[in-house]
């Protein structure tokens, strides 16, 4: 209960910069219910003359000309209300969810790496919309049902003060049921956006790997995953929706016992002279009137669980702690590419080991080769270096300067970076390429484009550069959108490179074509290469040969293959004969 409190106290802050706007709905609201309330006075007035007084035409025609007016005014407030409270709702849940994406750009990327897209996805798109319904249903239907019900009450007490007291004497008996039931459904509504959140993730998973899926045949297993999770959440929807439904019918049945009593005690009145029929009428509209909020108040509660479920979910992910800013830090500019690591020790998880007393000094222009069996640490190197993960000893530093004292963009703008894994944005595909150069004229996108190989083939294109592709590369093949990354880098001529397993997707036709591109641009650049290919970087200045998270060798090539240790065994092992026919053997 007290983090819902504290979630709901949340949830104000950022209704408060619209409370001017809060305040006119609840204006209009109390304009609306006091007409709406008014008519059945006008209506039992009417009724009083046809009863108990000659037929008055023209009284009667006076007092529904009246009520028409008044039900026109609540109308119009009404309509004016639920304006004001949509564009309040959206603008609340538009600021929540501006907060959440400006805090997920600033999460460090432990954070990222150690949580299920999907489900992140799903809290800032699915959880943010149920916030945004709860507090439409709730601006719009709890402000008029509590103004209903204390209007309607004022009104019962100035015509009868007996009947008035059963009327106050039972409500008691509605608000109980309600709020029993809401105080156990919450824990229910925030399980059921958990498991939303699970769905929404399995399903990114498997759309992005559909291929996978299909290749080994997963299809029957993967839908086997997916009813298992589906068959969980309808479960927990049934069981959040089911006990949050019985609010409503336990409440009209109070309701409907209170209307009854109303009519009874009303009647009994009216034979012995204490009231009108129109006075009676006028009393049974309002008792239907009082109860119906009571109603709409409970489908409000129900909405409102979920709603305050996934609001905690979504302040949450805002509430996570974010990358230490670096704004005070000073930016670091004209580098000349020099790169010394200092006896770096580094871990993902703090009980496992991965790099140990790391030391490396590169100058500037020279080209630095990674290379070792999978999961030593080729990549985590990577990560340090542009600091998308911080050492946990030791230190990085880049023209005499740590990477801790200086600002983490203008230090990733140092870097031109080609990874194995593509990223590609919905636009053209000039656009893709500019992203390395925001002012780049197409005349020097072209250049870098033939320098990379690339132009043959945007050239073939529907639209050339101005062709649009989306997110995924659309019809582009794997290869084409890694020269379409490697031409970005091309453009842009950062002082140092990062060639992750740059040209893994393209064919070795293609890629020595590259390779004199590649040379070209590295020529005066301090050059850090990951590859498989050891063939690649056999003109590399230095060549760091790892295993199990520590350089055991290093080196040029023609060094390392002279000592005939590990790198050597690499690199026969790349050129071995494999078709090599066995060795007959004949009897002894």
């Amino acid at each position: 209960m007290k983090g819902k409190r504290n979630t709901l106290r949340r949830i104000l802050i950022y209704i408060k910069p619209y409370s001017p706007a809060v305040i006119l709905s609840m204006l209009c609201a109390l304009v609306s219910t006091v007409l709406t309330l008014y008519v059945p006075i006008l209506t039992g007035r009417a009724i009083d003359l046809i009863v108990y007084k000659e037929a008055d035409l023209a009284g009667i025609v006076w007092l529904l000309t009246r009520a028409a007016l008044c039900a026109l005014i609540a109308g119009l407030s009404q309509w004016v209300m639920n304006v004001i409270n949509n564009r309040t709702a959206f603008y609340t849940v538009r600021d929540i969810r501006n907060d959440a994406f400006d805090r997920l750009m600033r999460l460090p990327f432990s954070w990222l790496d150690s949580h299920s897209h999907g489900d992140t996805v799903s809290n800032m798109i699915a959880d943010v919309d149920q916030l945004s319904d709860g507090l439409i249903m709730g601006f719009s239907q709890l402000f008029t049902g509590v103004i209903t019900i204390a209007g309607t009450l004022g009104f019962m007490l100035r015509m009868n003060i007996r009947i008035t007291l059963i009327v106050i004497l039972v409500t008691p008996l509605s608000l109980f049921m309600a709020r029993f039931i809401s105080q156990h459904t919450f824990s229910m509504f925030k399980g059921q956006s958990e498991i939303r959140g699970e769905q929404t993730a399995f399903v990114n998973e498997m759309l992005g790997n559909i291929k996978v899926v299909k290749a080994f045949g997963r299809e029957e297993e993967t839908q086997k995953s997916f009813e298992n999770v589906n068959e969980e959440l309808r479960k927990a929807s049934l069981r959040a929706v089911f006990y949050s439904s019985l609010t409503n019918p336990g409440t009209r049945f109070v309701n409907a016992v209170m209307y009854a009593m109303v009519a009874l005690f009303g009647a009994l009145n009216v034979l012995a002279g204490g009231m009108s029929v129109g006075t009676l009428t006028c009393f049974l509209s309002y008792a239907n009137q009082y109860t119906k909020p009571f109603n709409e108040i409970t489908g409000v509660i129900t909405e409102f669980q979920n709603a305050v479920a996934c609001a905690a979910r979504i302040f949450k992910l805002i509430d996570e702690e974010p990358e230490v800013s670096d704004a005070r830090l000073d930016r670091i500019s004209d580098v000349s590419g020099r790169v010394d690591i200092s006896e770096v020790d580094f871990s993902y998880d703090r009980s496992k080991t991965l790099i140990e007393d790391l030391n490396l000094c590169v100058k500037p222009g020279e080209r630095v080769a990674i290379v070792g069996p999978t999961g030593c640490g080729k990549t985590t190197i990577i990560n340090l270096l542009m600091r998308f993960y911080d050492t946990d000893a030791g230190s990085i530093s880049v023209d005499g300067r740590d990477i801790r004292d200086i600002t983490r963009n203008s230090l990733r703008s140092s870097y031109g970076m080609v990874l194995q894994d593509t990223w590609l944005r919905s636009g053209t595909i000039a656009d893709n390429i500019r992203i390395g150069k925001k002012d780049a004229s197409l005349e020097e996108i072209i250049a870098a484009a033939r320098e990379t190989r690339a132009h043959s083939f945007i050239r073939r294109l529907e639209n050339g550069y101005d062709t649009y592709i989306t997110e995924d590369g659309g019809q582009l093949s794997q290869g084409q959108k890694q020269l379409l990354c490697i031409t970005r880098v091309m453009l842009s001529l950062p002082p140092m490179l990062i060639l992750d397993e740059a040209t893994s997707s393209i064919d070795i036709r293609t890629e020595k074509r590259i390779q004199d591109a590649f040379r070209k641009l590295m020529e005066g650049r301090t050059s850090f290469i990951v590859a498989h290919r050891l063939s690649t970087i056999r003109n590399a200045d230095t060549i760091l040969v790892m295993k199990n998270g520590k350089v055991i060798e290093q080196g040029s090539h023609e060094e390392l293959l002279l000592r005939g240790g590990f790198y050597t065994e690499l690199y026969n092992s790349q050129f071995e004969e494999t078709d090599r026919p066995e060795k007959e053997t004949g009897p002894v």
